[in-house]
């Protein structure tokens, strides 16, 4: 494989730092916005549930269907995203999602007392999320060269997991006392980022046309394998992951502390933040195969350690998922880039896409897997399944996609 000159050793983080130095003032405000956006969403979202339910009264089962449904459209709506950055340019989709989320948390003010209210505002911010995002990364690596895409969207991911992690710490003690507070600074920081995504240039068609990589004719991997495998790869990722994100807490909760997994979080979003732009360079030199068997390895490492059950496994568990989650995600979003000639905002809602439908299929197994681990007295016996589903599935999955390539279509190495 021949090594592009222009990457900087992996050993030189002053190098990759003085990076950070060469991008645009635009690029700077949009990672500030890629913390900003979700510190302010997460401050609201991980609580919908103790307000539709506790405050407003809905049943549990309807709650769960709720939260469902907009999960779905905040994943799934990516395409919709996608196709109407293609048809009005990506700053402008960016300022009209923006504007739909503001309208959003400015709703979950009459919507603390009304459930109606409260479901439409819920709708609102996830629909604005869904034309955001793909928008959001096309435009971020617009105009930029294949060598500079994996430091920008590894940090623009690093920033988005902080802003996760503090926004609910942040508001936990406002959320019940103070919740008309809470969504007025939510919906004022909201207004203020539309804003300054107002005053973002709007890329030419030419730029636009510039952004999708293209350099006349086809480029290597432009076949249906190449653009399916990353898709269905992400679906695999993510499907394994959330098993993960979903069930840790009552795994960890009941062997351990609350303080204890407050801590294997702190621990487990440090090193993603940190590690992401760090591991951006290597991550993107690596072959793919030899990226998903690093990746999944990981992933099949660290939820057999959760299985033993004592609190140093299963922080040591925690880590390497968290590698594993670092390397899958980050390379499968560049080779679908590398993989396609569409646009990267179709290229970034399709993989959109793909993690709601392996959010959706983990959420559907995950929950009778749990059940019946749990009957049956080991608990441990979850995780190890989910282990086994990433050492068996993702060689299963890549060689019946070859068995479906079309013949005179080249396989990807």
């Amino acid at each position: 494989m021949t090594k592009a000159p222009s990457r900087k050793p992996l050993g030189r983080p002053d190098s990759r730092l003085a990076r950070f130095t060469e991008l645009t003032g635009p690029q700077y405000f949009l990672l500030a916005g890629s913390f900003l956006i979700p510190l302010g969403s997460f401050a609201v979202l991980p609580f919908m549930s103790v307000l539709l339910h506790e405050r407003l009264g809905m049943g549990l089962g309807t709650v769960g269907a709720v939260l469902a449904v907009a999960s779905f459209v905040q994943f799934s709506g990516g395409v919709v995203g996608a196709a109407i950055a293609e048809r009005i340019g990506l700053q402008r989709t960016m300022l009209l999602a923006l504007l739909v989320r503001t309208a959003g948390f400015a709703a979950f003010l009459p919507g603390l007392s009304r459930p109606a209210a409260a479901i439409t505002a819920l709708f609102l911010v996830s629909g604005g999320a869904a034309l955001y995002l793909p928008a959001n990364k096309a435009y971020l690596v617009h105009g930029v060269g294949e060598s500079r895409r994996p430091l920008l969207l590894s940090a623009s991911g690093s920033a988005l997991n902080a802003g996760i992690a503090l926004g609910p710490i942040a508001a936990a003690p406002f959320i019940l006392t103070a919740s008309a507070g809470l969504f007025t600074a939510v919906t004022v920081l909201f207004a203020l980022i539309t804003a300054g995504h107002a005053l973002l240039p709007v890329e030419t068609p030419e730029g636009r046309r510039e952004a999708t990589g293209q350099t006349g004719g086809e480029r290597p991997g432009d076949g249906p394998i190449a653009l399916s495998l990353p898709f269905a790869i992400t679906v695999l990722s993510v499907y394994v992951f959330m098993f993960f994100q979903h069930y840790l807490a009552i795994y960890v909760v009941g062997r351990t502390s609350t303080l204890f997994y407050s801590l294997v979080l702190a621990l487990y979003a440090l090193l993603l933040v940190v590690a992401q732009p760090l591991l951006s360079d290597w991550i993107a030199d690596l072959p793919y195969p030899r990226a998903l068997r690093v990746g999944f390895t990981a992933l099949a490492t660290g939820m057999a350690a959760l299985a033993l059950g004592h609190p140093a496994a299963i922080l040591a568990g925690a880590l390497l998922i968290c590698l594993g989650e670092v390397v899958l995600f980050l390379k499968n979003d560049l080779e679908a880039l590398a993989g396609s000639a569409r646009s990267p905002a179709v290229v970034f809602g399709r993989q959109r896409m793909a993690a709601g439908i392996g959010a959706f299929a983990s959420g559907i197994a995950g929950g009778e897997g749990y059940a019946w681990a749990e009957r049956a007295g080991h608990a441990s016996l979850f995780w190890l399944a989910v282990a086994l589903q990433c050492v068996l599935l993702p060689p299963l999955l890549i060689g019946t996609l070859r068995r479906l390539r079309p013949a005179g279509v080249p396989a990807r190495s």
